[in-house]
């Protein structure tokens, strides 16, 4: 029995030290915790605030006039005014080709010449026959003239009838080899094949020695090229907004021109030719035509070219790079402007689009005020500012200079 509570007074006091030992183990591993984890900061201030009294940093730029003459652009297709299939208007066999496929041929110029001894002959046949009718009107004229003189007792009525039939019959006759006269000698000038209009002639079709005959095609093809045609389609909202640019007499001032496929621009401007009597149903947009002078033949019939047209005396607005503009909320644009105490204001401004890395103010800037290049994530409402030379990165509008400070 003594033995028994013994061995409980032992079990009591190793659980008193096992408590004893884990209470200390566990006051040491909070100390160690607290020294490794660090003390909680209290919460920091605005940071707007918080810079509201130390200047930032930015480069600013100055608000300055600059021409506005943002181009708009059209696809457009070259064609020719004018392009001529030469038919021959008779037969016959090519006697000589006065041309070299591809030159540059005037109207009234002789290109074909075909063997025309048939239809000389037939001129010739025609005027012996006309020689004959007005011997024989000559005669009947004479005899008709005898009749009307002699004596009425001496003559029939029917006989003076009959000479007057004869010699209108004489006078009919010669009209009618006149007439055959007229066409024989049309048919031998047609012997020779002339150009209609000025152009550049293309391959020729017949050569030396072929039979040639309007039922068996053109010979070759003429295609005027000096002037050119630029024809492009127009939306009804912009054909409308050209319609009344017109009727105030404002469409003199729009200025035409063009880049060749090459990208090069074109040196001749257009000028206004015609446009289209309807509207395609298709594309609600109906076609106008322009004229270009094109004396080097850079424009070819059939090919595309891009259309800019703008202002010939373009407007001029308050202007700013690119990179000043953000966006504020509702989709407008702001501008970070400077006051008199070099303190920012943030001001909502009305832009058109980008021309060359500059925007036009339209309204909410004036010229010679200053605003904000870079820098603008660092700014709020009555912040002050401490301006600095824009570096490099700040600003790659073409043209830009920095503002130089007095």
């Amino acid at each position: 029995m003594a033995e028994a509570t013994k061995k409980e007074s032992k079990g009591a006091i190793g659980a008193l030290i096992g408590t004893v030992v884990l209470a200390a183990v566990c006051a040491v591993g909070g100390w160690v915790a607290r020294e490794l984890v660090p003390a909680e900061k209290p919460a920091a201030a605005n940071p707007m605030a918080a810079m509201a009294g130390m200047p930032q940093t930015v480069a600013l730029t100055n608000v300055e006039n600059r021409v506005y003459n943002l181009p708009e652009r059209f696809v457009a297709h070259a064609e020719a005014i004018q392009e001529v299939e030469l038919l021959p208007q008779v037969d016959g066999y090519i006697k000589e080709i006065t041309f070299k496929e591809g030159d540059i041929v005037q109207a009234g110029q002789l290109l074909y010449v075909l063997d025309d001894e048939r239809y000389q002959a037939v001129v010739n046949q025609r005027k012996a026959d006309l020689s004959a009718a007005e011997a024989e009107e000559r005669r009947a004229q004479r005899y008709y003239e005898r009749m009307e003189k002699a004596d009425s007792r001496g003559i029939t009525e029917k006989e003076l009838d009959d000479a007057e039939a004869g010699f209108a019959s004489a006078r009919a006759k010669v009209m009618q080899a006149r007439a055959n006269l007229v066409v024989a000698e049309y048919d031998l000038k047609k012997a020779k094949v002339v150009a209609p209009i000025s152009g550049q002639i293309g391959k020729t079709i017949a050569h030396l020695g072929d039979y040639v005959a309007p039922s068996k095609g053109p010979l070759a093809k003429i295609v005027q090229i000096d002037p050119i045609r630029v024809s492009f389609p127009l939306t009804d909202r912009a054909y409308i907004a050209w319609r009344q640019a017109q009727r105030k007499g404002m469409a003199h001032e729009f200025r035409m021109r063009l880049l060749l496929p090459d990208g090069s621009e074109y040196d001749q401007e257009g000028a206004w030719d015609f446009d289209d009597n309807q509207m395609s149903k298709e594309t609600a947009s109906i076609m106008m035509r322009l004229s270009f002078p094109n004396p080097e033949r850079l424009l070819i019939p059939n090919s595309y070219v891009t259309l800019l047209t703008d202002y010939a005396n373009p407007p001029v607005y308050p202007s700013i790079p690119q990179q000043c503009v953000f966006d504020l909320p509702g989709g407008n644009q702001g501008v970070w402007v400077v006051r008199e105490d070099m303190t920012v204001e943030q001001r909502p401004v009305e832009i058109k689009e980008n021309f060359e890395g500059w925007v036009p103010v339209v309204t909410g800037l004036e010229p010679g005020e200053r605003v904000v290049l870079s820098g603008t994530s660092k700014l709020g409402p009555g912040i002050k500012i401490m301006p600095v030379e824009p570096t490099p990165n700040d600003d790659i509008t073409p043209g830009y200079e920095p503002p130089i400070d007095e």
